[in-house]
């Protein structure tokens, strides 16, 4: 059984921006105690403002509001769907052959046509039937890339790497953010398919808006799930593949599903931020996490990308 008394941490981002040493090194220590033992933490008094995540929800839920054909004109095959609308039905988790049922739109990173790194970035595309989805959208992922500088500098010291580790590592990083419409499931949902099947992230670690209903849960280490529920203006962070592989399973990835409400009638909107390295970053072994020696082969971020889409249906 989960003791029940088991709850993700709540950490304070200002103890860490503005606070003392003291605090600062209590923060580093509870992040990664947190996301290592629970694989999720709570964050409370960070910079995204409400009225920027509030924008971005509005101009995403006027988007899947659109009809079907519409949606579907802003396809982009190119690159596993890492741009634009991906349709309901689409994406099923790693090993497990039922859809998900969800349909999402993804912004990534944009970089200027003679830069190193274009060839791996394909160019946003923008819906023009929604009025401020591009300035809205942007905003929100400019808001959470600052957050994740923050937040990756904190677990770097905790993993006694060099100050700009994973400054280095992100920067100009192929971060996605994803916006997830769940619709009503119906009183017949497909059998063996639920909004969100059990899976781990790809990237490092994911940041998380609250979501407009309930539904998220993780994967306790006793093997029991746990649910995840937030404040309004509060950011929950959870660690991916990626950091798994890197830490040598220290920090591991966390498994999480999001359940079909009891409510058949009911939709949700959720955009988790995906916080990945630069394509050409070299994804090897942290020293201080070596133990009796690395237990993946160093393989570049792109190359895991790939695979890993392939994985779950998108390549």
């Amino acid at each position: 059984m989960s003791d029940s008394s088991r709850k993700v941490p709540e950490l304070s981002l200002l103890s860490y921006v503005e606070g003392s040493q003291q605090d600062q090194a209590k923060f580093v220590s509870d992040l990664f105690n947190g996301i290592k033992d629970y694989g999720f933490i709570i964050l409370t008094d960070h910079t995204v403002q409400d009225d920027v995540i509030q924008k971005g929800y509005k101009a995403v839920e006027d988007f899947f509001s659109l009809p079907d054909e519409k949606k579907k004109e802003y396809i982009c095959k190119e690159g596993g769907g890492q741009r634009g609308y991906t349709p309901f039905g689409t994406e099923h988790a790693k090993d497990n052959p039922h859809m998900d049922l969800k349909e999402f739109w993804h912004v990534g990173r944009e970089v200027s046509d003679d830069h190193p790194f274009n060839k791996y970035y394909p160019k946003n595309v923008w819906p023009q039937e929604i009025a401020g989805f591009k300035t809205n959208l942007e905003n929100l992922y400019n808001e959470l890339d600052k957050t994740s500088h923050i937040l990756l500098e904190a677990l770097g010291k905790a993993l006694d790497v060099e100050n700009d580790y994973f400054a280095k590592m992100i920067d100009t990083g192929n971060s996605i953010l994803r916006a997830i419409h769940y619709p009503p499931v119906g009183e017949a949902p497909p059998v063996g398919s639920v909004r969100a099947a059990a899976h781990g992230d790809i990237n490092l670690i994911t940041i998380l808006m609250g979501a407009t209903a309930s539904g998220l849960q993780l994967l306790d280490r006793d093997g029991t799930w746990l649910d995840v529920e937030t404040k309004p203006g509060q950011l929950v962070v959870d660690s991916g593949d990626m950091m798994s592989r890197i830490t040598n399973d220290v920090i591991p990835a966390t498994i999480h599903r999001v359940i079909n409400p009891e409510d058949s009638g009911s939709a949700r909107y959720s955009m988790p931020f995906f916080v990945h390295p630069h394509p050409e970053a070299m994804l090897r072994c942290i020293p201080s996490c070596e133990g009796t020696g690395a237990k993946y082969p160093p393989i570049t971020a792109h190359d895991c990308l790939m695979e890993r889409l392939k994985d779950i249906g998108l390549m």
